[in-house]
């Protein structure tokens, strides 16, 4: 039976990382992104290192908050282990879409962040994890010894300039892992969530004030360092190889970073 990873914000960052290193040790992978033409090369290069890997790969170009394009892509996977048997053992949630406002006073620049938005950072950033989940393991998709990680950072229990609702999705995140683990503890399903340290991502690189971010991180971290993505993917392979007794954390992936806070 084939074994396949689930990777949800799969074209760069934590994501691609995770991919490449799962893909380098035998996991076939489903990749979900959202990507235009002018990244679309990241994907390209992500594919072509997994199938040098001689891993397989099926990724979708897609919204993974949308609900059509969620179901359409959990059809192509029941119809893709329909002819060669398979199950996903491996999903990971590492979705960074959202707002980046102040969610009550901006003195002199302009707005703060609106219902609307903060609705679809949360959905985005948080409740996804929830409807995917219930798909994958409603469907059999995902069976007993799967492991699930999101991931979360020191901005779900901590504030910075225009991150609110962000934090708060991260927030959400991690109290909707803790549900995920108390439910799927029966089914031998752990699900945990991955506080990465620090990372220098194009995800990071989109929030004000992310050179003061950096510089922080590298003062203050025991290691000297940033985390980097692979740093995190490492993590994922090793914990996946655990059983599912570990669940319902949030385990730092940081050198140290946020005890040093």
């Amino acid at each position: 039976m084939q074994k396949w990873a689930l990777i949800l914000g799969a074209s760069s960052g934590f994501g691609g990382a995770i991919s490449r290193k799962l893909a380098a040790n035998g996991y076939n992978i489903f990749g979900v992104h959202l990507d235009r033409k002018a990244t679309i090369h990241n994907v390209d290069a992500i594919r072509a290192d997994i199938t040098a890997s001689g891993s397989q790969s099926i990724f979708f170009n897609v919204n993974a908050a949308d609900t059509r394009a969620r179901k359409e892509s959990i059809r192509v996977m029941e119809e893709t282990f329909s002819e060669t048997p398979g199950t996903i053992q491996i999903m990971v949630h590492s979705l960074a879409f959202g707002t980046l406002l102040p969610v009550v006073f901006n003195p002199g620049q302009g707005g703060v962040v609106h219902k609307n938005q903060m609705d679809m950072t949360l959905d985005v950033m948080a409740h996804s994890l929830i409807y995917w989940t219930q798909d994958i393991v409603g469907h059999r998709l995902m069976v007993e010894g799967g492991h699930i990680f999101c991931m979360t950072s020191s901005g779900g229990h901590t504030a910075w300039p225009n991150y609110g609702a962000v934090s708060a999705a991260k927030a959400a995140l991690e109290a909707h892992t803790r549900q995920i683990a108390f439910e799927l503890a029966p089914k031998k399903i752990a699900a945990n969530a991955l506080r990465a340290g620090v990372t220098d991502t194009p995800a990071l690189r989109k929030i004000p004030g992310n050179e003061q971010m950096i510089a922080r991180a590298l003062q203050m971290n025991p290691g000297g360092r940033l985390t980097t993505p692979e740093d995190v993917a490492e993590a994922v392979f090793t914990l996946a190889a655990m059983n599912s007794w570990m669940t319902g954390n949030v385990i730092g992936i940081d050198g140290g970073e946020d005890n040093a806070g």
